[in-house]
């Protein structure tokens, strides 16, 4: 079988139960962490817990040769270990298609998740639309997605949970602040020019989202900039029209910045 398994959001104590139980039954564990990572372990702490060795995979032999995982999972059981919760990335989702279609049984262990985790602030999880991904720009790359995203959600007056970009070049990684990524919003109205982000725009930053001390911060651009936000992972929401209660909840749970 192919065992999809989520480790949550922030160190290995976000486990669950469930995908420490499945790994004991486990030939081989693979996980990638490219599109997202836990910033408060190491993979050594999460190999002590599961008692097996972790065979780390990069994009490429995920999104390329993940058809080899799925023709291994015939014979054996294969784990595949994702930051998060595993059905969230569009590429999990491709391999457990793969698996079906080659007749390969598939199990999914769910974990938490930055999309149920931005509850922390008080936003209600209903009222939030499209997600976007702010990812680096470079010379002849500027994707300007994100400002359409949150255009047509801010229309519909709600609320948008922006992604910031991951890099992973060899051994390191690269992680995008919320500083550089309120910076290229800024970029993307000069560019797109549709009068939608200021300065003055009000947004909520989450910083370490699922850790006991995650970081809510609220307040206009111009004063989140230069902020320090401190350790990663980032996330920024762009409010839609707030509830009262949403309103009450920014005011008491966030570090409010005028």
């Amino acid at each position: 079988m192919l065992i999809f398994a989520g480790l949550g959001l922030y160190d290995e104590l976000d486990m669950p139960l469930k995908t420490v139980e499945f790994a004991k039954k486990a030939d081989k564990i693979y996980a990638e962490f490219y599109t997202s990572t836990l910033t408060g372990t190491t993979i050594e702490k999460i190999e002590k817990i599961l008692g097996k060795k972790i065979i780390l995979l990069d994009r490429e032999k995920v999104e390329m040769e993940g058809y080899k995982i799925v023709e291994e999972a015939k014979n054996k059981n294969i784990m595949f270990l994702t930051a998060g919760d595993p059905m969230v990335a569009t590429t999990h989702v491709d391999l457990a298609i793969e698996a079906k279609k080659r007749g390969v049984e598939t199990v999914v262990i769910h974990s938490s998740s930055i999309y149920s985790a931005v509850g922390v602030t008080g936003l209600q999880l209903y009222k939030f639309g499209r997600t976007a991904s702010i990812v680096y720009p470079s010379e002849n790359y500027f994707p300007t997605t994100p400002y359409k995203v949150i255009k047509e959600n801010l229309e519909r007056g709600l609320h948008t949970l922006c992604l910031l970009d991951i890099v992973v070049e060899k051994d390191t990684q690269k992680f995008m602040t919320a500083n550089e990524a309120l910076k290229i919003l800024l970029d993307m109205e000069k560019k797109e020019k549709g009068n939608i982000i200021n300065e003055d725009m009000k947004v909520v930053v989450l910083a370490r989202a699922g850790s006991l001390n995650p970081k809510i911060v609220y307040g206009k651009i111009k004063n989140l900039i230069n902020y320090d936000f401190g350790k990663p992972l980032h996330c920024i929401i762009i409010p839609g029209k707030l509830h009262f209660m949403e309103e009450d909840a920014l005011k008491y749970l966030a570090e409010n910045i005028d």
